[in-house]
């Protein structure tokens, strides 16, 4: 007979393949190393915002090439799945997903999005003559930084929240790769 933790384990399925959960882990280092040395240690800041751009850069060619949900097709909704989703939520009758539900797509295209946009404004404000030293893209880099910031902030809640509501440690997926097997309320 199996034990509760076999049987545990017997339930759950591959969801997040090698390539997303490194890249993951590899962006929340280097987007902790470009934050914290812009505070000390200056030297780390730019390499490690061009290591996160390249890892931006990385997770966009896997999202249309990688394995099903690593895909951007398999998670990011139109505007109204992601509005009933919301209705949802609020309603709690919320469906459980596999992957990234509808709200958590926009948001893994979001961190993307800023990310992004911080390796260029980054790089065009201290490696192109053109916009070197510029202000204005001092001021964009910095604002684009704090909004990083808030969007984590997001994140972070909404894992904790879909956690909880859900009774799946979200965090642990995001290092094993798996999660419990699909129920039949469940989008697969």
């Amino acid at each position: 007979m199996a034990s509760p933790g076999a049987k545990a384990l017997e339930d759950r399925v591959a969801v997040w393949d090698t390539a997303v959960r490194c890249l993951h882990w590899l962006l929340v280092a280097t987007v902790a190393i470009a934050w914290l040395s812009s505070l000390a240690l200056l030297g780390w800041h730019e390499p490690a915002g061009y290591a996160a751009a390249a890892i931006v850069a990385a997770r966009v060619a896997w999202g249309f090439t990688g394995s099903r949900h690593a895909r951007f097709a398999s998670f990011v909704r139109g505007p109204a799945a992601v509005a009933a989703y919301g209705r949802r939520v609020l309603a709690r009758r919320e469906r459980r997903y596999l992957g990234h539900n509808p709200l958590g797509g926009w948001m893994v295209l979001a961190l993307l999005a800023c990310v992004g946009a911080l390796g260029v404004t980054g790089w065009l404000y201290t490696a192109t003559d053109l916009f070197w030293g510029e202000a204005w893209l001092e001021r964009v880099h910095a604002a684009l930084a704090w909004l990083l910031l808030a969007l984590i902030a997001l994140h972070v809640a909404g894992v904790v929240f879909t956690s909880l509501r859900q009774r799946e440690n979200l965090v642990r997926a995001m290092v094993t790769g798996a999660k419990q097997a699909p129920g039949a309320d469940d989008a697969a």
